[in-house]
């Protein structure tokens, strides 16, 4: 029934789409898995973002900025405490399955939930202590909130290293959806449940919806994942090379620790200076100008496996794949961006009449964003390149730069100080990139620059 030209088309693309969605060898698994964690990253974005709309009507600018900075600590501190045993499991499981070391993979399955639930315990331990010696410098309206995300934060761990654990597996659904689907549709759920028997419309009824959320959801796929790990493994001794581990570990908790904080310590600082009306004011603008983002994220799961692919196989191509990736973060940026800040005034007034105010933040933010999409997924380029550490080093150096300017310009300016201090990192940061990558490959990589197949050292990368 359809026409011959469009019957033709969708006849490529789903004979594109059938062996990713069906086959079981390992190219085609990956594929498998970064569309699926593509599709969950978009429903996940609209799901958070039209819950946060309802909250902030539920609770209003004030309460909603208490929430929202609390929640944030929350995820941050959550995600750390695992120290990077979410990517220990997807990094040493493969090597264990090549060569049926049982006793080794039962161990790592095992080690990483034990470990993570351990050290958030004592991560919420040594807050509870700081809360309790240090509750009188600590505004009253933040403390029961504050309370509640501490005892939050060994579900938040040990969803990380399940999430992990699933992908190991292979497992992208029981990975990404009880963090990003299940987790934000309960704490909409169980907030709007609450208030509709009398609960009061605070941030403390806000924090026991999301610490309840964080319990089912955690609990029922720790239980859902021990299940289907017993099936798949038989019982019997654990070897555990916690060393070995740990020197995969500590690297990829430093990179999270820096990308974390340098994503989120806006938000915390301007939670520590001003008060939560300018919070949740701070946190709708960015977290509206962030749609932009996912034009980035879409890039470099495109551009990853182009890159090493022709690592491997042709490394003159290098310089034409990433500049051709870095007009295609821009451009699309542009272009989103763009269509966001039209709509600025209305996505604002979704969350409240105050929160319109936020849109001067949105424009700054805008500039922040676009210097970044300006170099395309360089950190990608120098992650397939072996230059790890030094990806740590740089997002330390915008890390400093970022809390530095915040720590200047709040008190100074307030929000607009918050706003400039993060576009200024964000300049600093894609600065910092484009020295690298034409250090590491010796090319300029940004929107305009003129792609060659090949350049003055070929494609080779610096030692």
């Amino acid at each position: 029934m359809l026409p011959s030209a469009l019957r033709h088309r969708l006849s490529a693309i789903i004979a594109r789409l059938l062996p990713i969605l069906t086959s079981s060898d390992a190219t085609n698994a990956a594929r498998r898995m970064a569309l699926v964690a593509f599709t969950v990253r978009i429903v996940s974005a609209a799901i958070a973002f039209l819950s946060q709309i309802i909250l902030a009507r539920l609770m209003g600018e004030f309460e909603y900025g208490i929430f929202v900075f609390v929640w944030v600590l929350v995820i941050l501190f959550g995600s750390l405490s695992c120290v990077g045993f979410h990517s220990v499991v997807i990094r040493f499981l493969p090597e264990y399955q090549a060569s049926a070391a049982m006793d080794e993979i039962r161990g790592v399955t095992t080690t990483v939930r034990i470990f993570a639930l351990s050290s958030a315990t004592t991560v919420a331990v040594l807050g509870l202590a700081g809360l309790w010696f240090f509750s009188g410098h600590i505004e009253a309206y933040y403390l029961v909130p504050l309370y509640l995300g501490l005892f939050t934060l060994p579900m938040i761990s040990l969803g990380d290293v399940m999430d992990g654990t699933a992908r190991a597996h292979g497992w992208p659904i029981a990975a990404m959806s009880p963090t990003f689907i299940i987790r934000p549709l309960l704490v909409l759920v169980f907030m709007v449940l609450a208030v509709t028997a009398g609960a009061p419309h605070t941030a403390q009824t806000a924090m026991m919806a999301a610490m309840a959320a964080a319990y089912v959801t955690s609990v029922s796929q720790f239980l859902a994942l021990t299940y289907r790990l017993r099936s798949r493994y038989v019982p019997g001794p654990r070897r555990i090379e916690l060393r070995r581990w740990l020197k995969v570990s500590i690297p990829v908790f430093l990179v999270d620790g820096f990308g974390f904080l340098l994503t989120n310590s806006d938000v915390v600082i301007v939670g520590l200076y001003l008060e939560p009306d300018d919070v949740a004011i701070y946190f709708a603008a960015a977290k509206t100008m962030a749609l932009v983002h996912f034009v980035m994220f879409a890039v470099k799961a495109a551009a990853g496996p182009r890159v090493s692919n022709a690592m491997a196989r042709d490394p003159g191509q290098i310089p034409g794949i990433a500049v051709e990736s870095a007009r295609w973060a821009f451009w699309p940026s542009l272009l989103v961006g763009a269509l966001v800040l039209l709509a600025g005034p209305f996505l604002l007034s979704l969350f409240g009449p105050a929160f319109v105010t936020g849109l001067p933040l949105m424009m700054v933010l805008f500039a922040g964003i676009l210097a970044k999409a300006f170099i395309g997924p360089a950190e990608t380029l120098l992650t397939m390149a072996g230059q790890q550490t030094l990806c740590v080093i740089l997002y330390a150096g915008a890390l400093v730069v970022n809390i530095a300017l915040n720590l200047s310009l709040i008190p100074l300016f307030g929000l607009n100080g918050a706003a400039f201090a993060t576009a200024g990192a964000m300049f600093v940061e894609a600065m910092l990139l484009h020295l690298a990558v034409r250090r590491t490959f010796g090319f300029a990589l940004f929107a305009f620059a003129r792609a060659r197949a090949g350049n003055e050292n070929n494609g080779a990368v610096h030692p």
